[in-house]
């Protein structure tokens, strides 16, 4: 994160884009985008696009990382080089195979990886335009491409991010707020089961922010699910 920017991100109750500090942004979803994939699906939040493809299950190549009790998670994130106003190097960058691990992590703990002994599931990720939360529009769009794959979980996975800006804590920043807002705390969570799968936080929150941030997040949680749910049983859209 970067010093706190000369600009008011919060005025009166309200951020620039107008929404309330306990706001979602706009959110939209779809299923079976990517014919050639056993599940895909699109999700967007706000000006953020991620689109994901699910292969599998399948054999495991190489060999030696057969996991003969369950599957093996594989994730491949990646953004396109124009997906942000500085054009992004192709190839897998530290970033990317960072975000890939994490995503591992999020989404390995709502797979039944047991039902699906020695193969390997693969989810590829890419973000066709990035306004911050992009590992969060990620997992909700793998989350919803492993559903459409028929992929049994013990829950969807829902992601958002909310952080401080303007001494105010924030529900799904976007780009101003990320940049130049004082902490980041992308969360996943199985919102039916109440359990968390992910936790990261780049900045400073006191015990007490760090609960409130926590609590938007949680909150939110079932908001995101049912746009996934509408968008698996046929409606390709969903407002707030």
């Amino acid at each position: 994160m970067t010093e706190k920017s000369e600009m008011s991100l919060v005025v009166k109750g309200r951020r620039i884009d107008g929404r309330k500090a306990n706001e979602l942004r706009k959110m939209t979803a779809e299923v079976g985008v990517i014919p050639q994939a056993d599940g895909s699906a699109k999700f967007s939040m706000g000006e953020t696009v991620a689109i994901a493809g699910v292969y599998g299950p399948k054999e495991v190549l190489p060999k030696h990382q057969t996991k003969d009790d369950r599957a093996l998670i594989r994730v491949y994130y990646s953004m396109l080089p124009f997906s942000t106003t500085d054009r992004c190097r192709p190839g897998p960058s530290r970033r990317s195979k960072e975000i890939s691990k994490v995503m591992i992590d999020a989404l390995e703990a709502a797979i039944i990886t047991e039902k699906y002994p020695a193969t390997a599931i693969e989810i590829h990720v890419q973000i066709l335009n990035a306004n911050a939360g992009t590992r969060t529009a990620a997992i909700n769009a793998a989350s919803l491409a492993l559903a459409n794959a028929g992929i049994e979980m013990r829950d969807l996975v829902c992601a958002v991010a909310s952080g401080k800006a303007d001494d105010t804590i924030l529900l799904d920043l976007f780009q101003p707020e990320d940049n130049f807002g004082q902490a980041d705390l992308p969360i996943a969570v199985m919102p039916n089961r109440k359990e968390i799968t992910l936790v990261q936080m780049d900045g400073d929150l006191s015990s007490k922010e760090f609960d409130e941030a926590m609590k938007l997040v949680m909150d939110s949680a079932m908001e995101i699910y049912e746009v996934q749910k509408a968008a698996l049983t046929g409606k390709k859209e969903k407002k707030k």
